[in-house]
């Protein structure tokens, strides 16, 4: 019993890790980004500022850490794919300046999201459910505009 106990603890801690590493690696993307490249493009109007995303990102991957720290059990397989997904977008769309590959990438993030999110109405996991929905709503906000950068450009 102490082993599985252990082995659960591991991959909670793990999951937790990961989101901050994520996190963090995504953010680094915006060292090689160039951002006159950014600033030329052709943006909605619902487009919010840039600071907006430095508020709303750090407290969705505490939000993030705290559903997988729970229910390490029955999404870490799901929720270890959309983390890589999550990272990979920030370098697809800022460093390699690939608008549609970024948006492929985004829509299969949202895809395993909705998955995780039924995974958690499943377990009935209604808190977890709650405090994991403001990062589905914000990448399907996310998916909106890089789908308007890409039509305006």
């Amino acid at each position: 019993m102490e082993k599985l106990i252990s082995k659960q603890l591991f991959l909670q801690i793990s999951l937790v890790l990961a989101t901050f590493l994520i996190a963090s690696a995504g953010g680094l993307s915006t060292t090689y980004t160039d951002w006159s490249w950014y600033e030329s493009l052709n943006k909605p109007s619902f487009n919010p500022p840039n600071y907006i995303f430095g508020i709303v990102w750090p407290i969705l991957y505490v939000l993030m850490a705290v559903v997988s720290f729970v229910n390490a059990k029955n999404i870490y397989k799901l929720y270890l794919l959309q983390l890589c997904l999550n990272g990979l977008w920030s370098w697809i769309f800022f460093v390699f300046q690939s608008i549609g590959f970024a948006f492929l990438d985004i829509v299969v993030l949202i895809f395993l999201n909705v998955l995780i999110c039924k995974q958690l109405r499943e377990d009935s996991a209604w808190l977890s459910l709650f405090l994991y929905l403001p990062y589905l709503l914000w990448i399907t906000f996310a998916s909106i505009l890089n789908l308007s950068i890409l039509i305006l450009n």
